[in-house]
């Protein structure tokens, strides 16, 4: 990829409606765990507990709090760069990945202009992950507990290659609860499956803002990385302080993709569903529906084989302000045949 000139970052990002229906305001964001300006994890007493190593312990028993114009992502975790970088996957009529396509084979479009330049486009199989699993630990699955775990630990066994990649496990029901921290120890990593228990609420919302924000967006990276986020729940929040939209934002702005898999075994889409494809939808992901327990695995193993699979490309987008507004993104391939898969798009800086 041709050398980057540093000047300004726009983080992605994406803004869709809430779930439907009347629903209640939640707490302000400021009741979640949240990073200071010194890089200390604040953490609400009730918000967040965690078992796994490299996470300081007494970050977890602090109950201090910042104003709320500390707590914006956007002005906190903000990088310098001139260009917008996206990830995209580029499937055939029988959802078989194509990995062999080149830039002129594409047309892309921010905010409905053709971008200004083209800075490098790449298909970026080997890009070092960042996974986090996202484990909904709560009563409403637990008949189905055992085998999900036993799939997940598999799953991550096969994904990570230590030598370049990490995760993280967080378990989530009425709260949120690191059980293993950012590693590449696929030992440590299967414990951290292993010893989460279900019981209690679904708060959904709460566990992927805090995974993108609180994980994804504080890992320190000195190369370019793909990060993903595997969201095992049947989608039924009951308990978030944050909204739907909230939760799909924060995922653009960490510039994560968020594959979903629902545990409502029932064979009918319901609420919690439509959740998980919103989710999905908006950060470039997948949504799966399995029929059995045993889909589960191929759905792990469907991601497992796009995380290899995706193509990126880099542009300096037209006509361009930093004025925090939303720019929509599409990327159309030559072949009408085939189908993109990428983000809805992102929200320019405010300077």
């Amino acid at each position: 990829m041709v050398p980057m000139r540093v000047s300004l970052l726009v983080l992605s990002g994406v803004l869709l409606g809430s779930t439907g229906g009347a629903q209640s305001r939640p707490a302000p964001v400021s009741a979640l765990p949240h990073v200071s300006s010194t890089g200390q994890v604040v953490v609400p007493p009730v918000a967040l507990s965690v078992r796994g190593p490299n996470i300081n312990e007494s970050a977890a028993n602090s109950s201090s709090t910042l104003p709320d114009d500390a707590l914006k992502p956007e002005e906190t975790h903000r990088k310098l760069v001139d260009l917008i970088q996206v990830i995209f996957t580029v499937t055939d009529k029988h959802g078989e990945f194509v990995k062999d396509l080149k830039q002129d084979q594409f047309k892309v479009l921010d905010n409905n202009l053709p971008p200004k330049e083209i800075v490098g486009f790449e298909s970026q199989t080997d890009l070092p992950l960042r996974v986090g699993l996202l484990f909904d630990a709560s009563n409403s699955i637990r008949e189905r507990f055992l085998f999900e775990q036993q799939a997940t630990e598999q799953f991550l066994r096969k994904v990570i290659r230590p030598q370049s990649d990490k995760a993280f496990v967080l378990a989530f029901d009425e709260v949120s609860e690191v059980t293993q921290d950012f590693t590449n120890d696929l030992d440590k990593l299967g414990a951290g499956i292993r010893i989460i228990r279900p019981g209690g609420g679904t708060a959904v919302w709460d566990a992927v803002y805090y995974a993108c924000r609180d994980k994804m967006m504080k890992e320190e990276n000195t190369t370019p990385v793909r990060r993903a986020i595997i969201l095992l729940s049947d989608g039924d929040d009951n308990q978030s302080r944050v909204l739907r939209q909230e939760a799909i934002e924060m995922a653009q702005r960490a510039e994560v993709i968020v594959y979903t898999i629902s545990t409502n075994l029932s064979n009918v889409h319901d609420g919690g569903d439509r959740n998980l494809q919103a989710l999905a939808d908006a950060t470039g992901g997948r949504a799966f529906y399995p029929y059995k327990l045993s889909d589960i695995s191929d759905d792990l193993n469907e991601i497992q084989g796009e995380l290899r699979s995706q193509y990126s490309i880099a542009y300096k987008p037209d006509d361009f302000s930093p004025n925090g507004q939303f720019r929509s993104i599409q990327i159309t391939p030559e072949n009408t045949k085939l189908r993109v898969r990428v983000s809805k798009g992102y929200f320019a800086p405010k300077r």
